[in-house]
């Protein structure tokens, strides 16, 4: 757009304003009581659709769709009351577009004034910019037929009626049928933008400049006014690993485009997707290192859909000014319930058992079988995991040791010990439930299985680099173990399907799962819904409550203002720089909110929405500054 004061945007109502074909629409309100209304509104859909896609004339399915049933202006009244909760989402949020640039719009439709202008009126846009046919009505307030006169149901009609309008200026139109590419084909107008928010047509986008997901879309590419600081379907979001299909539907609702991977991705592989990525959603096998940040040059945030953030360089990611969450909570009470299945089917040796029936084998022996009551259960770790297994294992019986290096509360009856040697030496099960850190790597070797007492109950369902598995298999096989189950490994395999290998296989009385532990419907359903909700109020509302390496911030709503995002490093004055740069262009602070962490800080700033874009520039251009957004 060369001049922003001397232009035309016309845009088309029906698929395009609202949502839906209205004279469809109308028909089904008028066949409501007719018994062929199935297949009269198919024949109708079907003309719609050879109109829209340019193989019949418009005026000729124009005449073709009135001819098959007759409306009234009460049905009229009725399709105008559902049009009002069918307008299209990004055109709902644009009203205040619609009204700066009441002059430069024309809406331009082959439907009809009778149910168009009632919506559009609220819009601000000069009535004598709504141009669209009439209907002509019986005495009785049938439709007869229309009015023929009218250039818009003529043959090439709106080519007719924009070469009437004489318009001096640039021309732009927006809509999703063949009719509106036709205008831009007759050199009536600069652009054609087939508009896809509600309808896809194939044939028409292949004649477009542009493809519009949206109206914000238009608004952006052209820095006219509009609701949104920046359109929701430039913000990409990458789904590795299988993510519960909760997470990609909310995230989709909110307009994102969605790339989805089903497996992990290596270093290598990430590194050559990162560079237009601005959400990664991952689960614990794919790992963001400090070359994937280096690559990654539009990412906002991280979704980890599981409890642990190891696989995420937590430091890279702060320096980069991408905010990490995920699910510290949501699949606690699946992996807990594992554990306690695991800890009675080894006492039992069900598996085993289970085993040999399979291979027709009668095994009703009680031999070395026990009831888990009265035994001692050791917990490594005493975190949501940790501490939700120690009440439910004491209602079981059992009496709860714990160690962690982090002071915590002892719930019920469970006793804390000073030291892991102290907790080793006194429990009869041993399960783990810490992080996947460089310091927790081969906590439990050899060393630590000779300090444990014979015929142990040994558990890790936390992380596979945790406990030496060589020592694991001696000590199995040596009977110091009596029984053991594994969900996680050192060496996992990245996609489903693929062939794995260990050296716990085949050994009698012990468990393997493909670390499932927090894998049932429902907890992927909550780490679905949990992760995604903080990554859409980080995105949209510059919330980071719960994040793992941000300042945690809960922001009031943004309502007719504009918030400034700044992220920067930790260092004094920065906050005094910001407000210094706000004071000297004379702009009023509605609201701030400043936190800091580690070597990172956080300032939302609310302001007034008039304010020089060089004010953007220099903020932008404050030393520390490591990442700055602005949302609107």
């Amino acid at each position: 757009m060369k001049n922003k004061n001397n232009f035309y945007i016309i845009i088309d109502f029906d698929s395009t304003f609202v949502k839906i074909e209205t004279l469809d629409k109308l028909a089904e309100i008028a066949l409501n009581k007719n018994p062929q209304k199935r297949k009269i509104l198919d024949k109708i859909k079907k003309i719609t659709t050879e109109g829209m896609n340019g193989k019949i004339p418009f005026s000729v399915s124009l005449q073709k769709r009135l001819r098959l049933f007759k409306a009234t202006k009460e049905d009229i009244y009725k399709l105008i009351n559902i049009l009002k909760n069918n307008i299209s989402l990004s055109v709902a949020r644009n009203r205040d577009f619609f009204k700066k640039y009441k002059k430069n719009i024309y809406v331009i439709s082959g439907g009809f004034i009778e149910y168009i202008y009632p919506l559009i009126k609220p819009f601000g846009v000069d009535k004598k910019h709504i141009l669209a046919n009439r209907f002509i009505f019986n005495k009785a307030g049938t439709i007869t037929g229309f009015n023929k006169n009218n250039f818009l149901s003529q043959k090439d009609g709106k080519i007719r009626q924009i070469k009437a309008l004489n318009l001096k200026g640039e021309i732009y139109v927006i809509g999703d049928g063949y009719s509106d590419y036709q205008i831009k084909k007759a050199g009536l107008a600069n652009k054609f933008f087939v508009f896809c928010e509600n309808v896809k047509r194939d044939v028409v986008i292949k004649h477009a400049d542009y493809v519009l997901p949206n109206l914000d879309e238009f608004l952006y590419r052209f820095g006219l006014s509009r609701s949104l600081s920046y359109p929701k379907n430039r913000i990409k979001v990458l789904f590795l690993e299988n993510i519960d299909k909760k997470a990609i539907k909310l995230l989709s609702k909110e307009g994102y485009e969605m790339q989805i991977l089903p497996k992990a991705l290596n270093e290598k592989e990430l590194m050559n997707v990162i560079e237009d990525v601005s959400i990664l959603s991952i689960r614990s096998k794919t790992k963001v290192t400090e070359n994937v940040f280096s690559k990654a040059k539009r990412l906002l945030a991280i979704g980890a859909f599981c409890i642990g953030t190891n696989q995420i360089n937590l430091k890279a990611a702060s320096c980069k000014g991408v905010a990490v969450f995920n699910a510290p909570y949501s699949n606690t009470r699946s992996v807990v319930e594992l554990v306690l299945g695991e800890i009675i089917m080894l006492y039992r040796k069900t598996f085993d058992k289970s085993i040999k029936l399979h291979q027709g084998i009668w095994d009703k022996s009680s031999k070395d079988c026990h009831e888990i009551r009265g035994k001692k259960l050791g917990i490594i770790g005493y975190g949501n995991i940790g501490s939700q297994l120690s009440v439910l294992a004491e209602n079981l019986g059992m009496e709860v040791y714990f160690y962690d290096i982090i002071d915590k509360l002892a719930l019920g009856n469970a006793k804390k010990c000073s030291s892991l040697q102290e907790l080793l030496k006194i429990v009869d099960i041993v399960t783990i439930h810490i992080d996947g850190r460089e310091t927790n790597k081969n906590l439990i070797g050899d060393k630590e299985f000779k300090q444990m007492k014979n015929q142990i109950i040994f558990i890790n369902s936390s992380r596979g680099v945790i406990v030496d598995i060589k020592a694991l298999v001696n000590n199995l096989k040596a009977g110091k173990i009596a029984g053991a189950a594994i969900d996680v490994f050192p060496n996992e395999p990245y996609s489903m399907g693929e062939k794995f290998y260990c050296q716990l296989q085949k050994i009698p009385n012990v468990i393997l799962t493909p670390h499932i532990a927090g894998s049932t419907e429902e907890a992927q359903k909550n780490i679905g819904e949990f992760v995604s909700q903080k990554l859409i109020s980080f995105i949209n509302n510059g919330d980071t409550v719960l994040s793992v390496n941000f300042p945690n911030l809960q922001l009031p709503q943004l309502r007719n203002a504009h918030r400034l995002i700044h992220i920067h490093k930790n260092v004094p004055g920065v906050l005094a720089n910001i407000n210094n740069i706000l004071g000297r262009n004379n702009i009023n602070i509605e609201g701030q909110y400043l936190k800091t962490k580690e070597n990172i800080g956080y300032v939302i700033t609310d302001v007034n929405r008039t304010y020089d874009q060089k004010v953007v520039k220099e903020l932008k251009q404050i030393p520390e500054t490591i990442k700055f957004r602005i949302l609107y």
